[in-house]
């Protein structure tokens, strides 16, 4: 089984829980390893074996390829495995967490990591900059992307470290912006992945703050500066709540949820799926393994880094519990409630080859004197044979 973790510790807790299932079914599978592949090279190395003839028995895979994997007929349908195994209740998984692992009645790959993105503050550096704790703003609902930017700048001007950073975007990996445009509404094209709308006036109202968010308010860190919130080098972060295992008591924190933007408040999902490889060797026994893997009993050990999909576990005491170092009243306001009517980042058949032509049309943008309109409909241009495809 392929993963782009290296977590020690996740690494353990997937053995354990393999080990287990190699004791319970030795005539089936004598041994279970998991590959790590780093992240940034993870779909490219993916599709590369899969190529070679050299495919694993189970992979994960990003959200943002999913329409791909789920139409090329790549992996096996799971839905028959998953709902004929005795105690895995099937019904417990969330429909909309589905949705786009699913074509027909098929289940391509099981959605094991559901992990909304969240606000982390430094209150340590907040509070010596005399700015206003996010939490108290989310009280009083005042909690904007205006209001996170503002304290991001004046808490970056005091500690001469960095403001806000979108954790992984890097000026590289476009689509963790999404966000921060979901609270203009915003999205990079159409719902059936048709039509471009970077050049739609959310988009551009969106993209325009955060290049002056960088350029102008000095709240962002620009290009080449590399700012690791969790090593005490920014004010916040915007970022999955698994992030939260990095934390190691060096500074006093909070996590919140995302900001509202002009449109309101908008939760963002991060989903991974798990999924069986027919051209691997041994499709039949790895279907076996993941409905264990994923079972009631082993998705609530996973949740201790994975939002699982299961309705009964999508609580603040049952999450808690595999998360001690955030509080209920935190789990609640950002996972429980962070999972409802999220939207994921961008997901496209054709995605690979739309990551790295945004990405490369985008490099214009990340100047003090881009003209960011201008840059998005040439964005537009350059995608929408793509989009076609």
């Amino acid at each position: 089984m392929t993963v782009w973790t290296a977590d020690e510790k996740q690494l353990a807790m997937f053995q354990a829980i393999a080990d287990a299932y190699v004791a319970d079914n030795p005539d089936l599978v004598s041994s279970v390893s998991f590959e790590t592949i780093p992240f940034e090279d993870y779909t490219t190395a993916l599709t590369t074996q899969l190529a070679g003839g050299n495919a694993p028995d189970l992979a994960w895979v990003f959200e943002s390829n999913a329409p791909e994997f789920v139409s090329s007929g790549a992996l096996v349908d799971l839905a028959p495995v998953l709902q004929g195994t005795e105690g895995y209740q099937y019904d417990d998984l969330t429909p909309s967490a589905l949705e786009l692992w699913s074509e027909g009645d098929g289940l391509y790959a099981y959605p094991f990591s559901n992990s909304p993105f969240a606000m982390f503050v430094n209150t340590d550096q907040l509070e010596a900059a005399g700015q206003p704790n996010p939490a108290d703003l989310v009280a009083d609902g005042t909690w904007t992307f205006d209001e996170a930017r503002d304290i991001a700048a004046k808490t970056a001007a005091d500690s001469g470290k960095q403001g806000l950073v979108v954790r992984d975007f890097d000026f590289q990996f476009w689509e963790n912006l999404a966000t921060v445009w979901s609270g203009w509404s915003a999205a990079p094209w159409s719902a059936d992945g048709t039509q471009c709308t970077f050049t739609d006036p959310a988009m551009v109202d969106a993209m325009t703050w955060i290049h002056d968010a960088i350029f102008d308010d000095d709240a962002m860190p620009g290009p080449g500066t590399t700012a690791d919130f969790f090593a005490g080098d920014a004010a916040m972060t915007i970022t999955q709540i698994s992030r939260a295992s990095s934390l190691d008591g060096s500074f006093d924190w909070d996590v919140v949820p995302l900001p509202a933007g002009p449109t309101g408040k908008q939760n963002v999902i991060g989903q991974a799926g798990i999924g069986v490889f027919a051209a691997g060797k041994h499709p039949d026994v790895a279907a076996d393994f993941l409905a264990y893997f994923t079972n009631p009993d082993n998705a609530k050990e996973l949740a201790a880094y994975f939002p699982p999909p299961r309705e009964s576990l999508l609580n603040s005491e049952t999450l808690a519990a595999a998360n001690p170092q955030l509080s209920e009243d935190q789990l609640q306001a950002v996972v429980v409630e962070g999972i409802q009517d999220a939207v994921t980042k961008p997901a496209h058949q054709n995605f690979a080859k739309l990551q790295e032509t945004v990405r490369s049309e985008l490099d214009a943008m990340w100047t003090a004197d881009a003209d960011v309109e201008a840059v998005l409909g040439d964005t537009c241009a350059a995608i929408t044979p793509l989009l076609e495809d």
